[in-house]
């Protein structure tokens, strides 16, 4: 059994488009957990400041 040029090519092009294929598969995943932890961080920025400005506690130092 021989191998030409074609095969070689042929596999080649396989490979390659395996290769786009988890690239493109990776980088969504990555967009999705980056929306995910931007929710999240805004949500307990949000949470955060609407709770501290319920708890406000006034220290007041005098100076004697």
């Amino acid at each position: 059994m021989t191998i030409s040029r074609d095969d070689i090519e042929a596999k080649a092009l396989e490979l390659v488009d395996a290769v786009d294929d988890t690239r493109r598969l990776a980088q969504d995943k990555a967009i999705l957990i980056a929306v995910a932890i931007g929710v999240v961080v805004v949500a307990a920025f949000v949470v955060g400041r609407r709770r501290g400005r319920r708890n406000k506690t006034v220290v007041e130092v005098y100076r004697v």
